[in-house]
């Protein structure tokens, strides 16, 4: 039986066998799938909390023996080291390395030697992205909650200033009733008040951790993943290995919440650009959020709400992506799941600066209430007062309507609102109408009548107001 000839141990390894994963491989990676699989170009974003992971993984592994003292701080000094690098801008990627994780490490290895390989002990690629998405989630959750506070204070000041201006309510986009504008402007607030607890909500999803749950099955390793849990902020270890590293929940429960948001944040830009126009003329937005045309000199255009509302099918396409990548996927991790950082990055980016912009905005929003008072009296808005004021005469409701609809009816071809009938001319319809009519007629007199929790009178809104401010 011949021999059979051995690798030359001493050779310069391949390129192949530079890589952590290649010592089972060979032939080097192509070239171009190396640059078509590489993450590095999106996730090195997550370096800070790569190596916040990392560190509380090396502590762990001491406490728990795995790791010396020395070698826990040899790691972690050269941890420090690493992302001072890459803070200073002198740390240089390669795509070769394919991820954050890789290009980390291996610059650690570099600075420390053996040590730093020992750094990945009890932990796989498929648990530490799954941690990092989380400690990353989790921060900007925390800076997207207080930039929506930021926006609900700027909407309450802006509600209790406005608080008796009169506009009128629609539906369908037709005139119904008046309305206080500060009344208005808080069901804005309500919108972003359930946009909220739906943040809060889903963040104690996302602080779960899996790091431990190592590729799939877990790892022969003491570690002890509540340390590491404690060390990380985290409420808790996940119960399930397979589960922790191919769950991605957390992302779609957040693109879902930031839909919304952006459904809500695009509700208002809607009424903002309706309300910018000539035709409606009731507010007035500062020039610094707004832009000019190129050939028409008089245009001011109200491009903050206008891009807003656009980006509203961004963040959707971004929930309905993450939620298409996940649908078929086998249990546990699948290099799909590389596909969803670039969605979830683009959408945290998108909600806040959509928030900023709207916190920044919505405070020096400046009402024009002539105007709206104006509008509020055309339409009929009062119609509904005059059906109640029968009502409480004795008069059957539906009655009440056929009287009031022959009113409007004269009052259009007479082209006059109902407060400016004379008596005479409303006791035609019924002659249970008497002079106290023109109480309830008038729009302060029809907004001041819905002073109950909820209503649009003025000291509802400013109870109202007062309320939100408690919450905050």
């Amino acid at each position: 039986m011949t021999d059979q000839k051995k690798p030359d141990q001493s050779t310069t390894p391949d390129k192949h066998s530079e890589k952590p994963w290649g010592g089972r491989f060979s032939e080097p990676t192509d070239a171009f799938v190396e640059r078509f699989t590489a993450s590095v170009g999106f996730d090195q974003r997550l370096y800070h909390h790569d190596i916040t992971g990392s560190i509380a993984h090396a502590t762990m592994l001491a406490e728990v023996g795995v790791l010396t003292a020395d070698e826990r701080d040899s790691i972690l000094e050269g941890l420090q080291a690493v992302k001072a690098d890459i803070e200073a801008g002198t740390f240089e990627w390669s795509v070769s390395l394919e991820d954050v994780h890789m290009n980390i490490e291996a610059r650690l290895t570099d600075r420390i030697g053996i040590t730093g390989k020992k750094l990945h002990t009890g932990r796989s690629r498929n648990d530490q992205v799954a941690t990092d998405i989380r400690l990353y989630l989790r921060d900007e959750i925390d800076v997207i909650a207080e930039e929506l506070t930021r926006l609900k204070a700027g909407l309450l000041d802006l509600a209790e200033r406005e608080a008796d201006t009169i506009m009128p309510g629609f539906t369908h986009l037709q005139t119904a009733q008046p309305v206080t504008f500060g009344h208005h402007l808080l069901a804005w607030y309500e919108m972003l008040v359930r946009d909220g607890e739906r943040l809060q909500d889903c963040r104690k999803r996302v602080n779960v951790m899996p790091l431990g749950a190592a590729a799939l099955a877990g790892t022969t390793y003491p570690i002890d993943r509540a340390m590491t849990a404690r060390l990380l902020g985290f409420d808790r270890p996940t119960e399930n290995s397979l589960d922790s590293v191919s769950d991605r929940d957390f992302a779609i429960e957040f693109c879902s919440f930031a839909a919304l948001l952006m459904t809500h944040l695009s509700r208002f830009s809607e009424e903002l650009v309706l309300w910018t126009s000539a035709q409606f003329d009731f507010i007035d937005l500062p020039d610094r959020f707004c832009t000019g045309s190129s050939i028409m000199p008089q245009k001011k255009n109200p491009d903050v709400p206008e891009l807003v509302r656009g980006k509203t099918g961004r963040v959707n396409g971004h929930l309905i992506s993450l939620l298409t990548l996940m649908k078929s996927q086998p249990l546990a991790y699948n290099k799909d799941n590389q596909e969803d950082k670039e969605p979830l990055f683009d959408t945290v980016d998108t909600i806040k600066g959509c928030l900023k912009a709207y916190a920044d905005m919505i405070p020096a929003i400046r009402a024009k209430a002539d105007n709206m008072r104006v509008a509020a009296k055309r339409g009929f808005s009062t119609a509904t007062d005059l059906a109640d004021y029968l009502v409480k005469k004795g008069v059957a409701f539906r009655d009440a309507h056929e009287i009031v609809g022959k009113a409007v009816a004269f009052g259009v071809a007479e082209n006059r609102d109902l407060s400016d009938m004379t008596l005479e001319e409303l006791s035609r319809f019924s002659d249970v109408i008497g002079e106290d009519v023109f109480d309830v007629l008038t729009l302060e007199g029809s907004v001041q009548a819905r002073d109950h929790l909820g209503g649009t009178a003025p000291d509802q809104v400013r109870a109202a107001v007062a309320r939100a401010r408690k919450q905050l």
